[in-house]
């Protein structure tokens, strides 16, 4: 999710239903502040988190807020499904409680649309797979967790439904070429844990890349489990279903 950056009098003229014009005044009289100080820019970029406020009224006042969720099977990595539990429907009345998401009435008061409340997700899992989901409503924190260039290693617990030999170490640790999409997979590290059970860690996400990978040696994954993103490791006393906000030095990492 892209972060929402924007000039601060299209901001204003949007939330106060004003011409630019308007705004334009209230700037030079003074009236806005972002962030505590008196706004006179009205070409300034203000993101999803400035404080923004006109006179004694709030137009702003978001939080980020990144949370940990450990995801059952048969939950849908999304906000909204008609047919599927999701992991917002995980979060449940603690996702209010918390602090997790403001209630509409606050995000109302605060001058805040429920979309721009929103948690979104940080790399989604599929419907049989389960363990750590990230959700954040910073666009820029998930951005760079997710991009490609800054090689974020993601750590999965695999159940095999046949043996596992030295040949999966080395075939994977190669890369695999993917006709459909007309690509190579980046090296995947794969340890072998016991005779059925590995420990796979990726670089990437391709479309069920795993599955796929232990389809070349027709070895079907019976359970699919993601342990970490990054340095950020789902927490071996979080339940399945329950979630925490990540700490301070988590975000960071």
């Amino acid at each position: 999710m892209k972060s929402k950056r924007g000039r601060l009098d299209r901001f204003v003229s949007r939330r106060l239903n004003v011409s630019c014009n308007q705004v334009r005044v209230m700037l030079a009289k003074s009236q806005v502040r972002v962030d505590g100080k008196v706004a006179k820019d009205r070409d300034l970029l203000i993101d999803e988190f400035a404080h923004i406020c006109v006179d004694e009224h709030i137009l702003q006042d978001n939080q980020p807020r990144y949370v940990m969720l450990h995801k059952p099977i048969g939950v849908v990595s999304a906000t909204r499904d008609d047919q599927h539990k999701t992991v917002i429907d995980c979060l449940g009345i603690n996702y209010v409680e918390k602090g997790l998401a403001s209630s509409l009435e606050e995000g109302l008061e605060k001058g805040m649309s429920a979309d721009e409340n929103d948690l979104h997700i940080v790399g989604r899992l599929d419907l049989n797979t389960s363990g750590l989901v990230l959700l954040t409503n910073d666009g820029r924190w998930s951005k760079a967790l997710m991009s490609p260039e800054n090689k974020v290693e993601k750590v999965y617990r695999v159940t095999l439904q046949n043996p596992l030999t030295q040949d999966y170490i080395d075939a994977f640790a190669n890369g695999m070429y993917f006709a459909y999409e007309d690509i190579t997979t980046l090296p995947v590290k794969l340890e072998i844990q016991s005779e059925y059970v590995a420990m796979v860690t990726l670089m990437e996400g391709r479309y069920h890349q795993i599955k796929r990978m232990f389809g070349r040696f027709r070895n079907p994954v019976l359970a699919l489990h993601r342990l970490s993103v990054g340095h950020i490791v789902l927490e071996p006393s979080l339940l399945v279903g329950q979630s925490r906000r990540l700490s301070q030095a988590e975000v960071q990492l």
